[in-house]
């Protein structure tokens, strides 16, 4: 081996150790339990913590009958999304871009809430007893973020799945699981899945998966972290169906409020 070969091996070394040194090590058992106590706080505040808003919900909506990842669009929905003390509302103002008065909940197919606290409080909420794990560190928008999985067990759930429509809903609580990605410096969560399991034969359902995101928006002068975007999907023996959901021109809630809403592009 030539002096050069021996320098440059020599290099390469140091920045390997050099790496190894920077980088975030995994955390004591003592220190991810704190970290998951700092983030259950964050979490079960997070729905009080928010201010009354209006936003819109822009969602697209795909089937795919091979199971191969084959969609095909079905429609784009626009949805004026109100929240107020807490509670969430969904007016259906559009679909394809054409203005319609069909009541969101008559709508066919897959739909999906709780991005603004329901299902954060369903994982970290005492009571679900849900089994948390560190598995790896990663940078999200320039965040560090401590990567967990969790599982909730089917006695401790408070996942309510419904299928059917109004008039014929069957109806049931799942165990679930799935991850969670906290902020490290903050405890707040930016992304989180949750995945079922053991779905009973009589909702019709193979499987059921919803991810979140979430980012800062500003509401009344203020930045909020707010969802950004969702999507859910779910699996039946003859059919897969795909949500695709985003949020935006979040604005302080009032009498007035008013949405002017596009064509959902």
């Amino acid at each position: 081996m030539t002096p050069g070969a021996r320098s440059l091996g020599a290099a390469a070394l140091s920045v390997f150790a050099w790496a190894l040194l920077a980088a975030p090590q995994r955390p004591s058992e003592v220190d991810a339990s704190a970290a998951i106590e700092k983030s259950r706080v964050r979490a079960l505040d997070y729905a009080k913590s928010l201010p009354n808003f209006v936003c819109t919900e822009v969602v697209r909506r795909f089937t795919d009958t091979s199971h191969r990842g084959q969609w095909v669009a079905v429609d784009t929905l626009t949805v004026k999304l109100s929240y107020f003390e807490q509670r969430e509302q969904h007016k259906l103002a559009l679909i394809d871009g054409k203005p319609t008065d069909q009541p969101f909940d008559s709508l066919g197919g897959a739909r999906g809430e709780g991005e603004f606290g329901g299902t954060l409080h369903g994982i970290f909420d005492a009571a679900s007893a849900a089994r948390f794990r560190w598995e790896s560190w990663k940078t999200l928008r320039k965040h560090r973020v401590a990567v967990y999985s969790y599982a909730v067990d089917k006695p401790h759930s408070r996942y309510l799945m419904e299928t059917g429509s109004r008039g014929d809903l069957r109806k049931a609580i799942v165990a679930f699981h799935g991850v969670v990605e906290i902020d490290r410096d903050t405890g707040d969560v930016l992304h989180f899945t949750y995945d079922t399991d053991s779905i009973p034969r009589e909702l019709g359902l193979t499987s059921a998966r919803t991810t979140v995101d979430y980012d800062f928006a500003d509401v009344g002068g203020r930045d909020y972290l707010l969802p950004a975007s969702s999507e859910t999907i779910m699996d039946t023996s003859r059919v897969s169906m795909r949500n695709q959901m985003t949020f935006r021109e979040y604005s302080k809630f009032s009498s007035e409020s008013i949405i002017t809403f596009g064509d959902g592009k």
